[in-house]
């Protein structure tokens, strides 16, 4: 007889929600996948991505043999072979890479395709081999560095509210961040909220599906979020409503601070900005006067030439306005540093100092020939489709010289690039251990069925290549459960309880932190031991589109879709229906400047390079900016659309974080 088992898991994905789930299993075949009903965050839902997981891990195009490269780079021709002729073939050349120019030479090149701590990005998976050869060190900066410095600057971490206490919120501003397609499970909470009163501002240059929902939207130029923040916290003195209080036994640096508050009044702030005085001043005398206020600010918000001091100086709202003292106020960024686990790298195994590779400059990095990467790995990354600079990082890959192993699931357009492609398991097939970015629970992913053709999980492969390559160190082969149990074994007080066991049997667990939970109730984690306020002149950076001039006039953003994330599922053909044919968003002034009509094809372009794009005016965006969303794949939509051959390799002011939204173009007609 056949019998139904359900199995507790999580997924994986680079989205704040971190959800628990149930698989369904009948006969050794997944058959459902749903939210787990009594998890208190996912409350049994899935977003209209992974909903259709299942039907991703079955995909015909799905990698499921090792493959060698048969075509030119890049053509994307390949011969299945053995998964011992591919060991023996990458011990071969990374033993002559190492002997040749060291271990330097090879770059692992980690995204964040899965965040797991056994699996993913989180516990740095696969680093204890690297640290072994003496790989050079992968900077993963990508995607929230620069916000996560300016915040430790000051609040001395990047954690802070507990996202489920949005619901006690009287004001909640969704700064930078589209909830509903980028972490709607918050947004129950925030309904919560309005139904007790609660005034939902969005701030963002773009009106989202989001903002259609609040009740009020500021329509920002990009990248000026800091000079808004100032702006606010004027009003807040011209009200007299700042918490003297909070600011004499709990920060440091007011009167320095003061004074740069006092340089940005509404005013000042309307022509940085674009949002209209009377605006900014209305938002700032409710900002005054509602306790608690939120803010919810994620990644967007820092991706461009000022991120970590937009972040910096955002997180001094609740210092002047006392929000900190209260459940429902603060900032809520990031919950990882809320996380007190350590993955155990084993940097001991080093055999000296090694240089570092930035993951946003990855095309400097393959072009440097004193110090040449002879090895690119790539696991849990597209950078043919997520990483700044695409037609030069192009050319890194396309050198004959560049020996390029991926590690994937499916044929993204840097596979096309590779020498060697090992076949990747999905979250349904292997263990992992995970933590939320924007909830305060552990997770824990069983494997509920068995991986399809010879697909290997992202340890079980570095365990293979580590006993090709004749390695001896007794760690290199821990098993899966083995690092789960170190992983959990800091003792930390906030862990005290949670067990490898534990996990496997309930599928999730909130750390042990007070509920409701104030951040800093004991204090800042700063050198001060208080909310550090920023010097005079250093509350806003004003982005590149400010400061450059040229022939470039518009401000180009590129936020998520909602039926990708990043370039995951951009094969899947039910969700590239869904998303449409890929199009820019242009102001219908800037539209008739230019001589452009409503769904007519375009070139936009910039001195990076330049794509075509079907127009579309709408009264989304302000003049003077565009938007188009990225996670498109060149090579399956028209014209090679993606937006990242726009985006030049530069680094915002903290981190050497992306500046994906700090972005100039133009737009003409296709001749």
């Amino acid at each position: 007889m056949s019998r139904e088992l359900n199995v507790l898991g999580a997924c994986p994905l680079d989205c704040p929600d971190t959800c628990s789930w149930v698989v369904t299993v009948k006969d050794g075949e997944a058959v459902r996948l749903r939210g787990n009903h009594d998890q208190p965050y996912t409350r049994g839902a899935l977003c209209v991505k992974v909903n259709r997981y299942l039907e991703h891990t079955k995909a015909a195009d799905r990698i499921l043999h090792p493959m060698r490269r048969v075509g030119p780079k890049g053509s994307g021709r390949f011969e299945r072979i053995t998964w011992d002729e591919a060991l023996d073939e990458i011990a071969r050349r990374l033993t002559g890479i190492i002997d040749e120019y060291g271990g330097e030479a090879i770059w692992p090149y980690q995204g964040t395709g899965t965040l797991g701590y056994i699996q993913g990005e989180t516990g740095q998976a696969g680093r204890r081999l690297w640290n072994a050869l003496g790989a050079s060190y992968h900077d993963l900066n990508i995607c929230s560095r620069a916000g996560n410095l300016g915040l430790r600057r000051t609040n001395g971490t990047p954690g802070g509210m507990d996202p489920e206490s949005f619901a006690e919120s009287r004001l909640i501003l969704l700064w930078g961040t589209n909830t509903l397609t980028s972490g709607h499970h918050l947004w129950k909470f925030i309904q919560q909220a309005r139904a007790a009163g609660a005034h939902v501002v969005t701030i963002d240059p773009i009106r989202t599906r989001t903002a259609d929902q609040a009740d009020e939207h500021l329509a920002i130029r990009p990248g000026t979020d800091a000079a808004l923040a100032l702006a606010l916290m004027h009003v807040v003195l011209d009200e007299g409503a700042e918490d003297r209080d909070f600011l004499e036994n709990h920060t440091h640096g007011w009167a320095d601070f003061e004074r740069e508050i006092r340089r940005y009044p509404p005013s000042v702030a309307a022509e940085i900005t674009g949002i209209p005085e009377k605006d900014i001043r209305a938002l700032g005398v409710r900002l005054a006067h509602t306790r608690p206020t939120g803010i919810r600010a994620t990644m967007g918000i820092q991706r461009h030439r000022g991120g970590g001091t937009a972040m910096r100086t955002i997180a001094c709202i609740p210092g002047v306005t006392g929000d900190w003292r209260h459940v429902g106020g603060g900032v809520s960024y990031s919950t990882s540093a809320h996380v007190p686990i350590q993955a155990d790298v084993r940097p001991d195994l080093l055999p000296g100092p090694v240089r570092t590779l930035t993951m946003t400059r990855l095309a400097e990095g393959l072009a440097d020939a004193a110090r040449p990467v002879k090895c690119l790995w790539v696991y849990a990354a597209n950078p043919m489709g997520s990483t700044s600079d695409q037609n030069r990082i192009r050319e890194g890959l396309s050198r004959e010289d560049l020996f390029t192993v991926v590690m994937e699931q499916f044929p993204t357009d840097t596979v096309d690039y590779a020498d060697i492609v090992l076949p990747a398991t999905m979250q349904i097939e292997h263990f992992d251990l995970h933590a939320g970015y924007g909830h305060m629970y552990l997770m824990w992913n069983e494997p509920a069925v068995a991986p399809p053709g010879e697909c290997l999980s992202t340890t079980e492969t570095f365990r293979r290549v580590a006993r090709r390559l004749g390695l001896t160190e007794p760690s290199l082969y821990d098993s899966d459960l083995e690092i789960a149990g170190q992983l959990l074994s800091g003792g930390h007080p906030a862990l005290e309880g949670i067990t490898v066991e534990r996990l496997r049997r309930e599928g999730w667990a909130r750390m042990n932190y007070p509920d409701p939970f104030l951040p800093f109730a004991d204090g800042f984690p700063t050198a001060s031991g208080r909310l550090e306020f920023p010097a005079e002149n250093e509350g806003y950076v004003p982005p590149f589109s400010a400061v450059t001039g040229g022939p470039y006039k518009l401000a180009m953003i590129t936020p998520a879709a909602h039926t990708f994330l990043n370039t995951m599922f951009g094969n899947n053909p039910e969700l590239g229906r869904r998303a449409g044919t890929p199009e820019i968003l242009v102001s219908g002034k800037d539209a008739a400047e230019r001589g452009l009509s409503d769904g007519q094809r375009v070139r936009v372009f910039n001195g990076n390079g330049e794509m075509t794009l079907h127009l579309r005016i709408s009264d989304r965006v302000a003049q003077g900016v565009v938007a188009t969303t990225k996670g498109n794949w060149p090579k399956l939509s028209p014209g090679g659309v993606n937006v990242n051959v726009l985006v030049d390799e530069q680094d915002a002011d903290m981190g050497r974080g992306a500046v994906y939204h700090d972005n100039l173009v133009e737009i003409a007609p296709l001749p």
